[in-house]
């Protein structure tokens, strides 16, 4: 395991009552979240959500990309489904980190795209490590989801690190006109699976 179970406790919230759970990875000491919700002990898949941090949409509302509205829709649907599971995946930015991302941002407004600018500060494209949230899971003894995603690269490295995704849901919200560019990128460059604004 990349990582340990630290700390626990309840968290009320506007959709329900979770319990948020902290976990510290064993070489960085960087550390991610889980909330879950409801019983988690049966046998039939969990809704989950992998939400990668950001502080931009998640925090301050930003109509750049739709993270703030994924990140309470997800919230909802867990609270609606009666039982789930949110990792909230500490890897800002797409693992560029918040002060890369805000160079990555002055590109954008240069006329980048949103993997172009990564590209131009020497990254990839997508840094993110999902194995991290699989080993998440396996420590909140989680092995079969349903997985709210639109990025089927996060159904192809879960299943790798052994957890099973019977089902992607689908979690299309929040376009807008200041983010349609993005999200266009994330589907033609990224994959990104936004059937429903393509009709």
């Amino acid at each position: 395991m990349q990582l340990k179970r630290v700390a626990e406790a309840k968290l009320p919230t506007f959709w329900g009552d979770f319990l948020i759970i902290g976990f510290k990875e064993n070489q960085t000491e960087h550390n991610h979240i889980a909330l879950t919700y409801g019983d988690l002990t049966g046998s039939n898949p969990v809704l989950t959500r992998i939400h990668s941090e950001c502080l931009t949409g998640d925090a301050l509302f930003s109509s750049r990309c739709d993270c703030g509205i994924q990140l309470s829709t997800a919230l909802r649907y867990i609270t609606e489904e009666g039982q789930g599971i949110l990792i909230y995946h500490r890897q800002e930015g797409r693992n560029i980190g918040l002060l890369n991302k805000i160079r990555a941002y002055s590109l954008q407004d240069h006329g980048a795209d949103t993997v172009e600018a990564n590209q131009c500060l020497g990254f990839n494209a997508d840094e993110r490590d999902f194995t991290v949230c699989a080993d998440i899971l396996k420590l909140l003894n989680i092995q079969t989801i349903r997985l709210l995603t639109n990025n089927p690269q996060k159904i192809e490295i879960l299943n790798k690190s052994h957890i099973i995704v019977t089902e992607r849901v689908p979690l299309i919200v929040g376009r807008n006109p200041k983010n349609s560019k993005y999200l266009d990128t994330k589907a033609l460059k990224l994959g990104h699976l936004f059937s429903s604004y393509y009709k």
